[in-house]
C-alpha cells in the first residue's frame, strides 16, 4: 500500500522519525564518548533520506569512517566499532536504491556498503590498524546487506512500474479527452454543413421563386401559381431536413442502435442522385437553364457518397441562384470512371464576366464546405472561374463498389 496526499505525506515523515529515533536509541547503549554524538549526526541525516539519498549516504559513510578511526586511537576509545547504531549505513543505502532517479546510484550504493566490512578483514597496515572482521563476520554482514539491498530494489522497480502505469493512466485519460474533442469538434462540422446546404439552398430558391411570383402574380396567375407551388414544397422539404438535423443533436447518430419506438420520429429521408433532378427543376423554376446528365450504374455508390455527390450539386446550383441569378445556364455531369465518381458543374455566369459584379464567389462558407464534403470521402475538389463567364467544379469521390 502507498499512500498518496496529505495522508501519505504525514506516514512519510513518521517514517523517517521512527527510523532516526532507532538509530538514535541504539547508541545511547555504548559508554564510549563520542558515541551518542555520532549516532545524532546519522540519525538526523538520514531525515533528509527521500530528498537527498545519495548526500545522505555520503554523510552516513563519512560519520562511519570517524567511527572506525576514533575507536582505533592506542590509548583512548572514543568510539565504538562496530556498533548498532551502523545500521545507519543501511538505511541509508535502502533509501539510495529506493529513491534514486539514476540507474547507476544503488550498484554503487550497494558495492561500497559491501566493500566497506571487507576492508575490515585487512585493516590498514599502514596506519597501524589491524584486521578488526572476521570472515564469519563479513559473511553475516555482506548477507544483511544484500538482503536489504534486494529488497530495497524489488521496492524501487514496484514504485517505478506505479510510476509508469499511472504515467500510461494519465495519458490514456489524456488521449481519450483529445478524441472526445475531436469527435465533437468534426460532429459540428458535419452539423454546419448540413445546416448550410439546407438554409442557404432552400432560402435562396424561395426568395427568387417568391420574388417571381410577386413580379408575375398579375400578369400570369398560373406562373405564381407554380411559384408558390415550388415554395412550399422547398419549404417542406428543409423542415424535414432541420428535423433530422435536430434529433441527431439531440439523441446522437439515429443510424446508430436501436431507437425506442415511442419516441421515434418519422423515418429519415434517404437522399440518392435521383434528388439531383428535384433541385434542377426548383432551380428552373426560378430561372436558371439546367441540363443534367447522371451516368452512374444503379446501385454503384453508397448512401453516403450519393449524399455527398447531391450535396455538392446543391451547393453549387445555390452559388449560380446567389451570384449569377436568373437567366443563368448550368451543365451538371455526374460519371463513373474507374471506380471514382467525377462531379462537374459549369456555368455561364448570365454572361457576366467571373470575378466581377454578382459572378465573383470568393470567400463564404460554400466552397469551404464542398471541399471538406470531398475530402472527408477520399477524394479531391477544385473550383475556379472559367475564361471569360461563369464557374466551373470539379469533384473527384472514390467508390466503393464491390
Amino acid at each position: 500500500m502507498t499512500p498518496s496526499g496529505r495522508y501519505g505525506r504525514a506516514v512519510a515523515r513518521a517514517c523517517d522519525l521512527g527510523i532516526a529515533l532507532v538509530v538514535l536509541v541504539a547508541a545511547e547503549y555504548y559508554s564510549a564518548d563520542y558515541d551518542l554524538l555520532l549516532g545524532g549526526l546519522m540519525a538526523l541525516s538520514l531525515l533528509a533520506r527521500r530528498r537527498f539519498p545519495g548526500t545522505v549516504m555520503a554523510v552516513v559513510l563519512a560519520l562511519g569512517a570517524v567511527q572506525f578511526a576514533l575507536s582505533e586511537l592506542p590509548d583512548f576509545e572514543l568510539a565504538s566499532a562496530p556498533a548498532s547504531y551502523d545500521v545507519a549505513v543501511l538505511f541509508a543505502m535502502m533509501s539510495v536504491v529506493h529513491h534514486s532517479r539514476t540507474t547507476w546510484m544503488p550498484y554503487l550504493a550497494g558495492g561500497t556498503v559491501l566493500l566497506a566490512p571487507a576492508a575490515g578483514t585487512v585493516g590498514i597496515p599502514a596506519s597501524g590498524i589491524e584486521p578488526f572482521v572476521d570472515l564469519q563476520m563479513l559473511l553475516i554482514y555482506w548477507g544483511l546487506t544484500l538482503t536489504v539491498w534486494l529488497t530495497a530494489f524489488a521496492l524501487h522497480t514496484r514504485r517505478l512500474y506505479a510510476e509508469s502505469q499511472a504515467a500510461r493512466a494519465w495519458h490514456a485519460e489524456r488521449e481519450q479527452e483529445q478524441r472526445v474533442r475531436l469527435a465533437a469538434t468534426r460532429e459540428r462540422a458535419d452539423i454546419a454543413r448540413e445546416l448550410h446546404d439546407v438554409v442557404a439552398h432552400s432560402l435562396a430558391v424561395m426568395i427568387l421563386q417568391a420574388d417571381g411570383a410577386g413580379s408575375v402574380l398579375r400578369k400570369s396567375p398560373d406562373m405564381a401559381e407554380s411559384a408558390l407551388r415550388t415554395i412550399a414544397a422547398t419549404g417542406r422539404d428543409a423542415i424535414d431536413d432541420m428535423h433530422r438535423i435536430v434529433r441527431v443533436l439531440r439523441e446522437g447518430n439515429p443510424d446508430s442502435g436501436t431507437p425506442d419506438p415511442a419516441d421515434a420520429g418519422p423515418p429519415r429521408r434517404l437522399i440518392t442522385l435521383d434528388e439531383i433532378k428535384v433541385v434542377a427543376d426548383r432551380a428552373r423554376a426560378a430561372g436558371l437553364t439546367v441540363d443534367v446528365s447522371v451516368e452512374v450504374g444503379e446501385g454503384r455508390l453508397s448512401p453516403a457518397e450519393e449524399m455527398t455527390a447531391f450535396r455538392i450539386v446543391q451547393e453549387c446550383l445555390t452559388n449560380v441562384l446567389r451570384h449569377a441569378g436568373a437567366g443563368a445556364g448550368v451543365d451538371i455531369r455526374l460519371r463513373e470512371e474507374r471506380g471514382t465518381l467525377l462531379v462537374d458543374v459549369t456555368d455561364d455566369g448570365a454572361g457576366t464576366l467571373a470575378g466581377s459584379g454578382v459572378g465573383g464567389r470568393s470567400g463564404g462558407n460554400g466552397l469551404v464546405g464542398m471541399r471538406e464534403r470531398a475530402e472527408l470521402a477520399g477524394g479531391t475538389f477544385e473550383a475556379g472561374p472559367r475564361l471569360g463567364s461563369g464557374w466551373h467544379v470539379h469533384a473527384s469521390i472514390p467508390t466503393r463498389t464491390a
